[in-house]
């Protein structure tokens, strides 16, 4: 949408603001002692089923966005392994906050300026859409008050919470979701800033702005779903939106440009409806079945064996179901959005036919049996009774919505960058003490050990690199970003050179890595036991991925000794002439032919003998001085 349909956001009072949320690399999950380590495309090892039930907060409130999902009455199956435990089942109560996660979560509130709190006290958030087995999520807010500066001006970022990671889901049907417990209780920071920004490329750079400082610790998961961005905007006659999910920070200048749209188009829907003098729609639902009886519509035809097909009229609606709201999306796909939750394939308007099967005389006698007019718009869904009356209820909820303009909800991203309705907007009701979790006290010291060694940000990082190790801007912004930062100075202060250290630690560990090798048993212990092989010359560098292969084969064991089991031991350099004597020997008559131009091509067949153990410059120069020797005897 970039460059078509220009905003004046300034004009429309657009206001949004960020809610970061990233997972962080600890050795263990919030509240637990299982590993942080993703299973789900492994065969799981048990399975549990449930159903998750409603409750009231501690004042005796029920949570709109909760209630929502309770109507839905689906079935949870929890997918366990040998690497999730009793908490995840929601079997036994939590154990104490993660101290490794309350440090990062610390070291990230400092750099952005933040405030910490005197003492954590851990929360329950309801959340009963099945990805938390307990129907609550375990939060703890860990400090507010802090800022970021980017060219646009002053960023303010209101709290930084620790929180646990919710089940994946991976799988869903008509009446059930399937959720791996793998990355429940993974810790994560949840950083939501003040609603400062207000432009959608203000937000991207913001976002940008964040996850750096996020990489800079070197102490957060790298991938894509270790990282989400929620984003809520709104417009000065709008109203707050949430649109959740967004995974690449590209998508979310266009996420916001499409929100500020829709909020703008379904104003203008809501004066239309005013100037038509629209009131409230009352909910009169008609069985239209036998309109059908005979029809060609596939997905009708389908639907009148299981059930009927029961419709809504919506007087002085015609025309605006059919409105476009953001690029390629109608105010109709609202409607559907929510009949889909109560398992309905979709919602049929006439503004949109006759199509998909439907015919005109169909549309008539339709129009006929709901006494609607030209003016009118009739909504119908196809399903069994229950479930079609249901979602008729929503979609008569939400069109009774449109008289006041842009309802408050929460939104799920969708990958072209527009949205799609989930639920309504959570309020203060979901939120309550966890009385299994004692308070966490954060004392001066502990804050002062943090502070004293807060990392440097990537781009004061990657200069120093430059400036330092004479690396590329290339290389040094490479591992600058990469998590083996840290790694890196330790193997470079051995007396390395900082380019081949890069390659290693990032090229071929990716190359490694696309062979199926399992890179990710490789600790730094490993690496640096490889590169003082390499310092000593008991190996040479094009050695260092078969090294690397088989220590990530067989972790338990030293570089050296794999070194030896490959047979990789440094030759002499007596053994080296020997090796290379004996093909220049052999190619004597090429060599004469060739000339130096020779060297490429025996190059090739003396390194096949000596790959991995000898140097190739080593190499390359005694094949020169053999190539020159014979050339002078002409």
């Amino acid at each position: 949408m970039k460059g078509q349909n220009r905003l004046d956001y300034r004009q429309l009072g657009l206001k949004a603001g960020l809610e970061i949320h990233q997972q962080l690399d600890t050795k263990t999950k919030l509240f637990c002692n299982c590993p942080t380590r993703l299973r789900n495309t492994d065969e799981s090892t048990y399975e549990v089923r449930r159903y998750l039930h409603l409750t009231e907060s501690e004042l005796g409130e029920v949570d709109r966005a909760a209630l929502e999902e309770a109507r839905r009455k689906r079935l949870f199956i929890y997918k366990g392994y040998d690497t999730t435990c009793l908490i995840e089942n929601d079997e036994e109560p939590p154990q104490p906050l993660n101290q490794e996660a309350l440090d990062v979560a610390l070291e990230v509130a400092l750099l952005l300026g933040m405030t910490p709190v005197d003492e954590v006290h851990t929360m329950r958030k309801i959340v009963i859409d099945g990805s938390n087995t307990a129907g609550f999520q375990r939060t703890a807010l860990v400090a507010s008050n802090g800022k970021i500066s980017i060219p646009e001006g002053d960023i303010g970022i209101a709290t930084l919470c620790l929180e646990e990671e919710a089940a994946q889901k991976v799988a869903e049907s008509i009446n059930s979701t399937t959720y791996s417990l793998d990355r429940l209780g993974i810790p994560l920071v949840e950083i939501a800033t003040m609603a400062d920004i207000t432009t959608p490329e203000q937000a991207r750079i913001v976002a940008e702005h964040l996850g750096m400082m996020l990489r800079s610790t070197g102490k957060v998961k790298r991938g894509i779903g270790t990282i989400r961005q929620d984003i809520n905007i709104s417009i000065a006659k709008g109203a707050r939106t949430e649109i959740k999910g967004v995974q690449t920070l590209n998508l979310i200048e266009t996420i916001v440009e499409r929100e500020a749209l829709r909020q703008v188009n379904l104003l203008k829907i809501r004066d239309e409806l005013k100037k038509r003098g629209v009131k409230q729609v009352e909910m009169e639902i008609i069985d239209v079945s036998d309109v059908f009886a005979a029809t060609k519509c596939k997905v009708i035809k389908n639907a009148l064996k299981k059930g009927g097909i029961f419709a809504v009229c919506l007087p002085k609606f015609g025309g605006l179901v059919g409105q476009e709201i953001q690029p390629g999306r109608r105010f109709g796909a609202e409607f559907a959005d929510r009949a889909k939750r109560f398992s309905i394939g979709g919602v049929f308007h006439t503004d949109e036919l006759p199509g998909y099967g439907i015919t005109s005389g169909e549309v008539s006698a339709l129009k006929k049996r709901t006494y609607a007019t030209s003016e009118n718009c009739i909504i119908f869904v196809a399903g069994e009774r229950s479930k079609a009356t249901l979602s008729l209820k929503v979609v008569v909820e939400r069109v009774n919505m449109a008289l006041k303009g842009v309802p408050e909800e929460t939104r799920r991203a969708l990958e072209n960058g527009n949205s799609a309705y989930m639920r309504p907007l959570p309020g203060a009701a979901r939120m309550y003490p966890e009385t299994d979790v004692l308070p966490v006290y954060i004392p001066p010291e502990r804050l002062d050990r943090i502070k004293s060694a807060l990392p440097e940000l990537l781009p004061e990082q990657r200069a120093r690199y430059i400036k330092e190790y004479g690396l590329s801007e290339e290389f040094a912004g490479l591992i600058a970003r990469s998590k083996r930062a840290l790694l890196f100075e330790r193997i470079v202060a051995l007396g390395i050179s900082p380019t081949l250290v890069v390659r290693t630690l990032e090229g071929t560990t990716s190359e490694l890595s696309r062979e199926g090798v399992p890179v990710q048993h490789l600790a730094d212990e490993h690496f640096i036991g490889v590169f003082k092989l390499i310092k000593a010359k008991k190996i040479a560098k094009e050695g260092i991925p078969q090294v690397l292969k088989g220590l990530a084969s067989s972790p338990s064991k030293s570089a050296e000794k794999v070194a030896a089991e490959i047979g990789l031991q440094a030759p002499s350099k007596e053994d080296i002439e020997s090796v290379i004597d004996k093909v220049v020997q052999s190619k004597e008559g090429f060599i004469r032919e060739r000339g130096l131009e020779a060297t490429k091509p025996l190059m090739g067949v003396v390194m096949k003998q000596l790959r991995g153990r000898a140097d190739g410059k080593l190499i390359n120069s005694i094949l020169k001085e053999k190539i020159t020797a014979i050339m002078r005897e002409k």
